[in-house]
């Protein structure tokens, strides 16, 4: 098995980057993402749970270095209304 935590993600910036959004099925998914995304993206719906209580999304975005991708990835998580970004 190979261990993933001995290995850096290589990327060359700038480029797109997918975000999984989880949140509850009763959430306004654009007036959340447009509170954290200041800049031009596209949200799709990707899923729904089996109860219909959870809904995921896609948001996709261009990011322009590391630092840039990892900070939205903690501003999506720390959103009330979102409850999980993959």
């Amino acid at each position: 098995m190979i261990d993933l935590n001995n290995h850096k993600l290589e990327l060359e910036y700038p480029c797109s980057w997918s975000y999984k959004l989880i949140v509850l099925e009763t959430v306004n998914i654009k007036q959340t993402v447009k509170e954290v995304v200041k800049k031009e993206h596209t949200v799709i719906e990707s899923r729904s749970s089996k109860k219909g209580k959870f809904k995921s999304y896609n948001l996709d975005l261009i990011v322009h270095n590391e630092e840039e991708r990892k900070e939205y990835h903690k501003m999506l998580g720390d959103h009330k209304d979102i409850k999980m970004v993959l």
